[in-house]
């Protein structure tokens, strides 16, 4: 028996299909999802999701926060904004971490969630 995932942006269904697993970085750590998985929600931060698929492949993805939830072996995640890995533009996330690194403000909250943001495509662009 598979999980059923979805992992949806307000622009698109980036994944749907069968997984072995769901790997997702929650706002309290890091947490997995396999086949009979009690229920759960849980508020998503900054970080890469990965679905290893019943073939063996993984999908990865940067998640910049949302919702997850697991019921009947069905793993739904909601993002405010996710990328593919293959549809980063490595170039662009470098060019853009640079220009935030430059302009950093250590108390600005939004600017510093935009740099976990931009390090997180950095990193997963360069995988």
């Amino acid at each position: 028996m598979t999980l059923q995932v979805e992992l949806v942006s307000p622009e698109e269904v980036l994944y749907s299909g069968e997984a072995d697993m769901v790997i997702a970085r929650t706002t309290d750590g890091e947490i997995a999802f396999m086949t009979g998985h009690a229920p759960f929600i849980g508020s998503l931060g900054v970080g890469a999701v990965t679905i290893r698929t019943s073939e063996g492949d993984d999908v990865r993805a940067a998640v910049h926060e949302g919702f997850v939830e697991v019921t009947d072996n069905r793993v739904t995640i909601l993002s405010d904004i996710a990328e593919l890995v293959g549809d980063i533009d490595a170039t662009r996330a470098r060019r853009a971490l640079e220009e935030l690194d430059r302009e950093r403000d250590v108390d600005d909250a939004e600017a510093e969630t935009a740099l976990r943001r931009a390090r997180l495509r950095v990193e997963l662009a360069d995988e």
